[in-house]
């Protein structure tokens, strides 16, 4: 069982708080408002009242030892930063916060985050990148460079094998995963002789650049 504890209750604290919990993670929840607090507690292993931009207090938490922790107080750049500091100054591994935009990413990034997340830009990106791509199912951007989407067989992808597609060679796409519309069930890593056929689904990979052009074929 791993260990998290999410700090600032608003709504991405809460999906975050239940996302482990339900998981079977032990997942603490943490924030200065009782009522944010009272709510999470059926849905955590513990929900803690607490003022986190007091250092004393996070210290009795032994927060140094959990796998992660998620400052969610984005809402409250000053709050977070302090946060993020106090945590990094007592060891703690990984540190996840929410940023409200770039910059305020880049100050915690200095403050001691490991990682930063704009839950509103990335949201804003998938939802463009489905409009402009009616066939694209989900969209993953998982770094500057490269996308993982979930996508429809193109019609001109129909009845022909992997080989016949070449995509890594045509397109400079990797095809990771395919599920089969017939048995509802996902091939990993399909074999080169795999024949498309229509409404299977396919987990493709590539560079942003490339992915773009799939939506022509």
């Amino acid at each position: 069982m791993k260990r998290f504890a999410v700090i600032g209750l608003g709504k991405f604290g809460v999906h975050v708080v239940e996302t482990l919990y339900q998981d079977g993670n032990e997942v603490i929840a943490i924030d200065v408002d009782r009522s944010k607090v009272q709510f999470c507690d059926p849905y955590s292993t513990q929900a803690i009242v607490m003022d986190a931009t007091n250092k004393e207090n996070l210290e009795q938490l032994s927060l140094e030892s959990m796998e992660a922790v998620i400052v969610a107080t984005g809402e409250n750049t000053s709050m977070s930063v302090l946060i993020c500091l106090h945590l990094q100054e007592m060891g703690v591994k990984r540190i996840i916060a929410k940023a409200q935009n770039e910059d305020h990413g880049k100050i915690l990034r200095r403050v001691g985050a490991t990682e930063v997340v704009h839950p509103e830009r990335e949201m804003a990106v998938r939802l463009a990148n489905n409009l402009s791509r009616p066939n694209v199912l989900d969209y993953i951007p998982l770094s500057k460079d490269f996308d993982l989407i979930q996508v429809m067989a193109p019609k001109t992808f129909v009845g022909k094998n992997l080989i016949e597609l070449n995509l890594r060679a045509k397109h400079n796409v990797h095809i990771i995963a395919i599920k089969e519309s017939s048995t509802n069930k996902t091939i990993l890593v399909p074999p080169a002789d795999f024949l498309i056929k229509k409404d299977d689904t396919m987990i493709l990979l590539g560079k942003h650049e490339d992915m773009a052009k799939l939506k022509h074929l």
